[in-house]
């Protein structure tokens, strides 16, 4: 099919996320991607265009790493598919015990056996991944001689997914107001990377706990870095002070590393910035290489061993697809090409150059103010417009002249590329960053 068959095929029959449908309909000429390689799109006139956000940062590898897409198709070869409710297989097994190794605390002989990250639970995307941490927060302290434990702490511009129970725990208004009467109370305390700074939002978290320990089922935040709020870093003290804090009421903490894990924040696990060791652990996006619907919640053998007994104490969760071969084949090769290849070696090396650039927009360009930076992420704002401000439509338009795709959060412009993207293109994707922000400026 050429360009303008697929288009409008598409047009008639295709429901895009996070897509105002109407403007897209009438006015929008989108980009028609036919194939991809390392840091690049190709689209359906041949062009390239650098990748700057991994598509929507799951591509932490790049795009058809060589070595994922041989696993794949070895896997495909022997086993495509099965249930993983009661039986098991080879590469499900196998990953569970690889990613239980490399989890925050695996090998600290000083933490307790039981509050180690020591089982992995399968799901099939980063919502249900926090979905299902919900659901095993809730179900052990109704089971465990706490049933009044129902309620959560989240943080103001928290995003954990679109399932409802991700969506209640979520602190983006845009996101979630218009599915209100859906949704379960939650307590809600400033995020912080918002004025007053991790100290004022950590005492309203201390206070949520002290007023009401015995309702509190646990707190979730995306630790240091907060995606979807705006790319909004923060201290990892803060971790560390929640830790604290909900070790003092022993409720649990959830970590929602979804866009944090496996190296997009500087560290194999955001948590391991702060020295802590989470209750659950949301892991998806990076986890599969950008190839599969593929994540894990990982939990300590405490919250496992308050599901043992009789049947009537099971976790009655799960997807038809949770721990999919293909899914945990191609995971286990992402483990590897990490060891083999030091992807976060390369982190710490190109991290200091992402910072350095982004600070030099903000000083050099006019209009751009709050550049931030951590790990392989690096921002910078074009006002106080919020989620649905148009600024960074326009940065857009202007990147994609220059062949990059940027995907702005409002009037947030910030880039998370392949953590394994090649120095010499990290530098032309940062000086196509610094002019189109200059183009659109100008405009």
């Amino acid at each position: 099919m050429n360009r303008e068959a697929i288009v409008a095929l598409d047009k008639r029959h295709v429901w895009h996320p996070y897509t105002a449908m109407e403007t897209y309909i009438q006015a929008t000429n989108p980009l028609v991607v036919v194939g991809a390689e390392g840091a690049y799109l190709t689209d359906a006139d041949g062009r390239r265009y650098l990748d700057a956000n991994s598509s929507w940062w799951v591509s932490t590898l790049g795009h058809r790493h060589p070595r994922l897409v041989k696993a794949l198709v070895e896997q495909v070869g022997v086993l495509g598919h099965v249930s993983l409710a009661g039986i098991t297989h080879a590469p499900a097994a196998r990953l569970a015990s690889e990613l239980v190794a490399l989890a925050p605390g695996a090998g600290q002989e000083a933490l307790p056996a039981g509050e180690r990250l020591s089982r992995v639970f399968y799901v099939d995307n980063g919502s249900t991944a926090v979905e299902v941490a919900i659901k095993m927060a809730a179900q052990y302290w109704a089971q465990n001689g706490r049933p009044r434990r129902t309620r959560f702490i989240t943080l103001s511009g928290a995003f954990h997914g679109e399932t409802v129970g991700a969506t209640s725990v979520g602190g983006m208004p845009e996101f979630r107001e218009v599915f209100g009467p859906l949704l379960f109370d939650v307590v809600h305390v400033p995020s912080p990377a918002e004025e007053g700074g991790w100290e004022r939002a950590f005492a309203e978290v201390e206070r949520a706990l002290k007023a009401s320990p015995d309702e509190v089922a646990g707190v979730i935040l995306e630790p240091v870095v907060q995606g979807a709020a705006g790319m909004q870093v923060y201290a990892p003290a803060f971790v560390r002070a929640v830790r604290e804090a909900t070790r003092a009421v022993d409720t649990f903490l959830i970590a929602d590393e979804v866009f944090t894990g496996l190296g997009r924040a500087g560290a194999r696990f955001a948590c391991e910035l702060a020295g802590v060791v989470p209750d659950l652990l949301c892991l998806a996006k990076a986890l599969s290489g950008g190839l599969l619907p593929f994540a894990a919640t990982l939990a300590t053998e405490r919250v496992f061993s308050g599901f043992l007994g009789g049947r009537e104490r099971a976790l009655y969760y799960g997807h038809s697809y949770c721990g999919n071969p293909l899914g945990a084949a191609v995971a286990r090769e992402v483990l590897a090409v990490y060891r083999d290849e030091d992807v976060l070696g390369q982190v710490a090396r190109k991290a200091p150059r992402v910072k350095a650039a982004f600070e030099a927009m903000a000083e050099r360009v006019p209009g751009v103010v709050r550049p931030r930076a951590q790990g392989m992420v690096g921002a910078v704002d074009l006002g106080g417009g919020g989620y649905l401000s148009g600024k960074g439509w326009r940065v857009y338009e202007a990147a994609l002249k220059r062949g990059l795709y940027l995907r702005p959060l409002g009037d947030t412009v910030y880039i998370a590329p392949p953590l394994n993207i090649p120095e010499a293109t990290l530098e032309e994707l940062l000086h196509g960053v610094e002019e189109s922000l200059r183009e659109a400026s100008a405009g």
